[in-house]
């Protein structure tokens, strides 16, 4: 179904197109010269303080501190231009050369300044405690207290500053080959060619030979480049475990923990609550078989629309219900939303060569973030500019922490942008009433959910066995990650679904494995703390408003613990994964429930 006040650039977004140019303070090449070239001054001068760091006090570290967060936001700034572009045709060899410069210069900016990590580190408790009480130093406290964390992993300086250069030539060389591979994917499907994104959104389809089709033609696109990213992928992982012998962690997910503050065992105890609970997605994948007239499904029936026909929306109609949902929870997240639109701050085309899926990138403090989509015109593609935008909202509202704390861990970085996809789908869901719709519309939430939390819990399965085996035998062959893959995902899967021979391939196009080592699980957590949080707000209406801003506007300026507070959440309660995943089961007996009265379970 067409949305009949939309014309073909609004269905597409073609209009909608980011302006990288504030960035810079010139055009081009010569603005990234200009902040490159400051930033290099900038560090040259912090550099004389080499040898010294024990001896600042709170004035002479308060001053370091903001000559650190200058050079952090011009290398930003030239890197965030590069990185952006680069993502909107990542096969152009000018601008895959453009970012390979910035990268460059910014590695030899950055390791002038890897001593003051180093030096810090070896700071007594006591002397580093005695400066963080200056309030002078509140930019950067809970930053530079943290950062004192990875006082066990560090190496030298001479070591670290090798490491960091010779990354250019290694890991981020591998992962820029990667990207470029995936994002030059073609699939031939009925007669054209098309992107990967386009090819997987047809999974979508009511019509099942449209999704069988569309699966095969995106194995058979995969096909080309599949041993070189499955080598790109066997060095990464080799890579990583060097790095970890050399840094002392323990196991593949440990130096992830850290990074998001998080611990070993409570990884591990959200982990295993998700996998106790996967009678959740496997209940749904039996009822759905019966709501699409199947004996049992095949993996790419897994997000088949149930309803007769995909709705198609228009662009213009999406900002519109968007900006209502943000605005139905609060005036200033709308207000502040809008700036996005009006502000040319989202590209949404999808585009042959532009990198796949959506994100958001918080770019610096001293600008204001963007946000890339591939709009399909699909309901689904609703929800993600929703998803998308709840990120720049916490990244704007945020920017006043400054340069170290305006991120979060990634545990907690998925907070805003389900808590506002959240909303959206309320928001729709309000204005539905016809049975049917409504299925549909709750079908597609709760496998958004089955998504985010099951399915990323069965990636980080996946991840935990390919690292593991790589350790401990070698090198894996293509057959052998594609028996790893099909093995993590059969016990989300259990007997509801069938896996096909094609789809032992498709682990080979999702990017976190390459660039993110052990990032999936963060997924997961998000989307439970974020459900948790929408529940309090379902229980307290407009009372909750200010602590849940309270918390956007904290950005990482406090330990996760401290963060959930804002919020009423206790993150250190072990039952709190199994109240998240309760929330998900309601959302099943609600769809099961919607199915009955659309008279499909008859």
């Amino acid at each position: 179904m067409r949305d009949m006040t939309a014309t073909d650039a609004d269905l597409t977004a073609a209009e909608i197109v980011w302006d990288l140019g504030p960035l810079l303070p010139e055009p081009a090449d010569q603005g990234l010269s200009d902040l490159l070239d400051a930033a290099d001054a900038r560090a040259e001068e912090l550099a004389r303080t080499r040898g010294h760091v024990a001896e600042l006090d709170a004035a002479q570290l308060a001053a370091f501190i903001e000559g650190l967060a200058e050079v952090l936001d011009l290398v930003g700034r030239a890197g965030s231009y590069a990185g952006l572009d680069f993502a909107t045709d990542t096969t152009d060899p000018a601008r895959g050369a453009r970012m390979q410069r910035v990268e460059e210069r910014a590695t030899v900016i950055n390791t002038k300044l890897l001593f003051f990590e180093l030096e810090w580190a070896e700071v007594s408790d006591e002397q580093v405690e005695r400066l963080l009480a200056d309030e002078r130093l509140s930019i950067a406290r809970h930053h530079l207290r943290s950062a004192r964390r990875y006082r066990p992993h560090l190496l030298t300086e001479p070591e670290e500053v090798i490491l960091t250069e010779k990354a250019m030539t290694g890991r981020s060389a591998f992962e820029r080959l990667f990207e470029e591979q995936v994002s030059s994917i073609a699939v031939e499907l009925d007669g054209t060619s098309t992107t990967l994104e386009a090819a997987l959104g047809q999974l979508h389809a009511p019509e099942r030979d449209v999704r069988r089709r569309a699966a095969e033609a995106i194995t058979i696109g995969l096909e080309p480049g599949l041993r070189t990213r499955s080598f790109v992928l066997n060095t990464l992982l080799s890579d990583k475990a060097v790095d970890d012998r050399l840094r002392h962690f323990d196991s593949w997910i440990a130096s992830r923990n850290l990074a998001n503050e998080a611990g070993d065992e409570s990884v591990q105890a959200l982990v295993d609550a998700v996998q106790r609970r996967f009678t959740i997605p496997q209940r749904w994948y039996a009822l759905k078989a019966r709501l699409l007239g199947l004996d049992r499904l095949a993996d790419y029936d897994r997000m088949a629309s149930v309803a007769d026909v995909e709705a198609q929306i228009g662009w213009r109609a999406a900002k519109d219900l968007v900006l209502d949902a943000y605005g139905s929870f609060s005036g200033e997240l709308a207000d502040t939303a809008q700036r996005f639109f009006d502000g040319a701050w989202i590209d949404a085309p999808a585009r042959p060569g532009k990198r796949p899926g959506a994100f958001c990138a918080y770019t610096v403090p001293s600008h204001h973030p963007y946000v890339l989509l591939n709009w399909t015109s699909r309901r689904r593609d609703v929800l993600t500019l929703a998803h998308e935008l709840g990120h720049g909202l916490h990244a704007y509202l945020a920017r006043e922490q400054g340069v170290f704390h305006q991120g979060t861990p990634l545990t907690l970085a998925e907070t805003a942008s389900v808590f506002g996809e959240t909303v959206t789908f309320g928001r729709l869901l309000e204005e539905v009433t016809d049975p049917q719709e409504r299925l549909a519309l709750l079908a597609s939430n709760l496998e958004d959910q089955i998504a985010t939390v099951f399915r990323q819990i069965a990636m980080n399965r996946f991840e935990d066995a390919m690292h593991t085996e790589r350790r401990e035998q070698g090198e894996l062959s293509v057959e052998r990650l594609g028996e790893l893959w099909a093995t993590s995902q059969a016990p989300m899967l259990g007997d509801a679904v069938e896996i096909t021979e094609g789809y032992r391939t498709w682990w080979s196009y999702i990017p976190h494995f390459i660039a993110t080592p052990g990032y999936v699980y963060a997924y997961a957590y998000g989307q439970l703390l974020a459900l948790s949080v929408y529940a309090q707000y379902e229980a307290r209406g407009a009372d909750f408003v200010p602590q849940y801003l309270d918390l956007l506007r904290a950005g990482g300026s406090m330990p996760p613990e401290e963060l959930g507070k804002l919020v009423d959440v206790d993150l250190a309660d072990p039952g709190f994964w199994d109240r998240g995943l309760d929330i998900i089961e309601r959302r099943l007996d609600e769809t099961i429930s919607a199915a009955e009265a659309a008279g499909r379970l008859s």
